[in-house]
């Protein structure tokens, strides 16, 4: 059974696409996240900026990441907004010296 996740790709006020996430991202439904990151990179003119919005994420595993680090190399700029459970992990894996990687604010709103 695969893990719930609920994936958005949306515009932010600067108009650079973004991919909000919401649930969990495992080896169940990784592929489904791949899917909706490429579709976000792919309206990003030029492979430019992208926005990962990962704040209602609390648990990804190692194919969620190695999806985000592989795909870090394909824009010119990638910007990370984690759940704070999840920063050191983005440290440890090498994702913060790849990607611009923040913690989510308590009371930001969607468009950060």
């Amino acid at each position: 059974m695969a893990t719930p996740l609920t994936l958005n790709s949306i515009r932010g006020s600067d108009g650079t696409p973004r991919l909000v996430a919401e649930g969990e991202i495992d080896l169940s439904n990784v592929e489904s996240f791949t899917q909706a990151l490429d579709a976000t990179i792919s309206e990003s003119a030029d492979a430019g900026a992208v926005t990962i919005d990962l704040s209602a994420v609390e648990y990804l595993d190692s194919a969620a990441i190695n999806v985000l680090s592989v795909h870090a190399d394909d824009v010119k700029s990638m910007r990370l907004i984690a759940h704070p459970y999840l920063m050191t992990v983005l440290t440890i894996s090498g994702l913060t010296e790849l990607a611009d990687v923040e913690p989510a604010q308590r009371d930001s709103d969607a468009d950060g």
